[in-house]
């Protein structure tokens, strides 16, 4: 009986000194959204070489927003606009730009190109112990971010609009004083209290 005590005190700190051994045994992940460019500073650059009512789709293709050779650039239809600019029936057609109202009017002539490219990288942090038990999870978010959608009437740049995150650098820390017992449901906890 002592024996196995042993083999299996020993088993559990050979794992130990395993996983504290070797580099990081956290979990990382990385989110990469595909696109010619690998810096919000890029992105933002091509977005700005865009002029209205004189950039065409061809020159669009060209600065990278191509939906055909580059990755999650999205065609919006006429219809997929009106969902954007218009969510609620608060927001009426007289709200939007006049811009992209003349361009709506036309339909099928009225399109939009949508991307969203960027890299998102987790890393999971701290004592190898706490977080796999569950006591104890940090996690650091890392990257960039950015969103452009550009309104074609007749295949011209006539509206575009950006928004995102440059430089993302976050932490999210989470504490379970029970550790594994916390999250397991009522009955694992009354089996440990002996209830």
């Amino acid at each position: 009986m002592k024996n196995g005590r042993e083999h299996r005190l020993l088993l559990c700190l050979l794992v130990f000194f395993f996983l504290t051994a070797c580099g990081s045994p956290l979990p990382r992940t990385e989110d990469v959204t595909k696109s010619p460019w690998n810096s919000f500073k890029q992105a933002m650059s091509a977005y700005d070489k865009i002029i209205l009512n004189q950039t065409t789709i061809e020159e669009l293709q060209q600065l990278g927003f191509n939906p055909y050779s580059t990755p999650n650039v999205k065609i919006l239809s006429y219809l997929d606009i009106l969902q954007k600019f218009m969510p609620t029936n608060s927001v009426k057609l007289e709200h939007l730009p006049v811009s992209v109202r003349n361009c709506l009017m036309k339909q099928e002539a009225c399109i939009a190109y949508e991307a969203h490219p960027g890299i998102i990288k987790r890393k999971r942090v701290g004592s190898v112990f706490n977080d796999l038990l569950g006591f104890k999870r940090k996690t650091i978010e890392t990257g960039w971010r950015f969103d452009a959608l550009i309104v074609l009437d007749n295949g011209v740049a006539v509206y575009k609009i950006w928004s995102g995150v440059p430089f993302l650098d976050s932490e999210k820390s989470r504490k379970n004083p029970l550790g594994p017992l916390q999250g397991s449901g009522s009955s694992l906890a009354r089996d440990a209290l002996g209830v």
